[in-house]
This record gives C-alpha cells, sequence and structure tokens, in this order.
C-alpha cells in the first residue's frame, strides 16, 4: 500500500495531501490558492535581476564603430 505524501501549503503552511482530488493543490484551500493569485497579481512576487552594467562591459561583441 503506498503512503499518500503531504506537502505544506505554499500561503499558510497547513498540511496538504497531494492527491488527484484536492483540486487546490498545492494549496489547502481556495481561499490560499485566491491570495497567492492576488500577490502575483499586484507584482508582490518578483525575479531579482541585475542591474545593467556599463555599455560593452563584459561584452564580446564589438561596439557600434566610430567615425575617425
Amino acid at each position: 500500500m503506498s503512503q499518500v505524501r503531504t506537502v505544506k501549503c505554499p500561503q499558510c503552511g497547513a498540511p496538504v495531501p497531494w492527491v488527484p482530488e484536492n483540486r487546490y493543490r498545492p494549496f489547502c484551500s481556495e481561499r490560499c490558492k485566491q491570495i497567492d493569485l492576488g500577490a502575483w497579481a499586484s507584482e508582490s512576487y518578483r525575479v531579482p535581476a541585475s542591474a545593467p552594467g556599463d555599455p560593452g562591459e563584459g561584452d564580446d561583441a564589438p561596439g557600434p564603430r566610430q567615425n575617425d
């Protein structure tokens, strides 16, 4: 017999059985799912990006030619 896998709800941390019958997985409820969706919609979650460097810094491609 296989044991049902349990994960933590990413929103509230409650234990959630990982079964096809749980239509909100990985969340525990529709409420937690909607809270998470709202955070994405309001751009609360962001992927960190490095600041752009100086033009040509670390760039192997030749830059624009200058007229002499």
